[in-house]
């Protein structure tokens, strides 16, 4: 693994139909006081933009740039498995992803995963996901046991001592995540078939199970907007269940969940899937036609029929 002193870091951006909040995420990315390398841009929506908007957004960054415009909607899976290995063929040491509608906070944030990468010899660094509006809390909330953590004072209260920064094990692997090309060679790039929905957890599942260290820096911060609507409270808040508020974040969400759950070490949290989907929407919302899609859609994704749509 080359060192992060002298490392080429590589970002990747993927895109869709948002081109101001993408130049806001651009805008933070060329900015930081440890450059970036080389900036690629994956546009999912290269066909719907005969304008070339994107495009020369892209090719006005201060930076080095690569515009890669797909024909055919990727999905932020396919979007950053394509940046991704366009970023190790061309020699890249260390890949910094990035959404659309997230930033990092401020110019300080690159050094400063490199810098927790070099000092616990990380094989990946993620920063805290934080609330866009709200700084101090999680863009979403992380569960610790029984326990929701949704303030950023709660996660740096569970570290202590030499590693006070770290948050072992722990990671957000799209929203400002950092990771050694090796790793890579060893954990693979997302999965296209998940397309959205779930591609982060498949990924954060390999690189639990390759055995690499990895982990969240508590000095840094990514900004993203809030995604705690979708998660209900059941059972008195002791548990929490992912309701998204449209038919199609729904389907991708629960279809994903299926296949993600019947892979290896993920298995054990199956009876936990069917106890909390089971009490909120038989018990909570009273919905036995909801309950019965979800079942639907979680066997679909078992079975892996991705071929069958959302209208299927």
């Amino acid at each position: 693994m080359t060192t992060p002193d002298t490392a080429t870091v590589y970002a990747v951006v993927v895109t869709h139909r948002r081109p101001e909040l993408l130049a806001e995420s651009l805008r933070v990315l060329a900015a930081q006081h440890r450059p970036v390398d080389h900036l690629i841009v994956v546009d999912n929506d290269a066909a719907n933009d005969p304008d070339g908007r994107v495009r020369a957004l892209v090719k006005s960054q201060p930076i080095p740039t690569s515009y890669l415009g797909s024909q055919h909607n990727l999905g932020g899976a396919g979007g950053f498995a394509l940046g991704m290995l366009h970023a190790l063929a061309a020699g890249a040491d260390w890949i910094w992803l990035a959404d659309d509608d997230g930033r990092p906070d401020g110019p300080e944030v690159l050094g400063t995963l490199l810098d927790c990468a070099r000092r616990h010899r990380l094989a990946e660094v993620s920063p805290m996901v934080c609330n866009i509006d709200d700084p101090d809390r999680l863009a979403f909330p992380l569960r610790r046991g029984l326990v929701w953590r949704r303030r950023v004072s709660e996660l740096r209260a569970e570290s202590a001592g030499a590693d006070a920064d770290l948050l072992p094990g722990i990671a957000s692997l799209f929203n400002g995540a950092l990771f050694a090309a090796d790793t890579l060679d060893a954990v693979g790039v997302p999965d296209l078939r998940l397309f959205v929905r779930g591609d982060e957890v498949e990924l954060h599942r390999r690189l639990v199970r390759s055995g690499l260290p990895f982990g969240t820096c508590l000095s840094a911060r990514y900004l993203h907007p809030c995604g705690t609507d979708e998660f209900k409270p059941i059972l008195g808040g002791r548990m929490h269940t992912q309701y998204p508020d449209n038919p199609t974040k729904r389907f991708f969400t629960y279809r994903n969940r299926g296949y993600l759950l019947a892979q290896p070490g993920m298995r054990k949290l199956v009876a936990q899937e069917w106890l909390r989907f089971g009490w909120f929407f038989l018990v909570s919302r009273r919905d036995p036609a909801g309950f019965a899609e979800w079942v639907r859609l979680r066997r679909l994704g078992r079975q892996e029929r991705f071929a069958e749509g959302i209208d299927s």
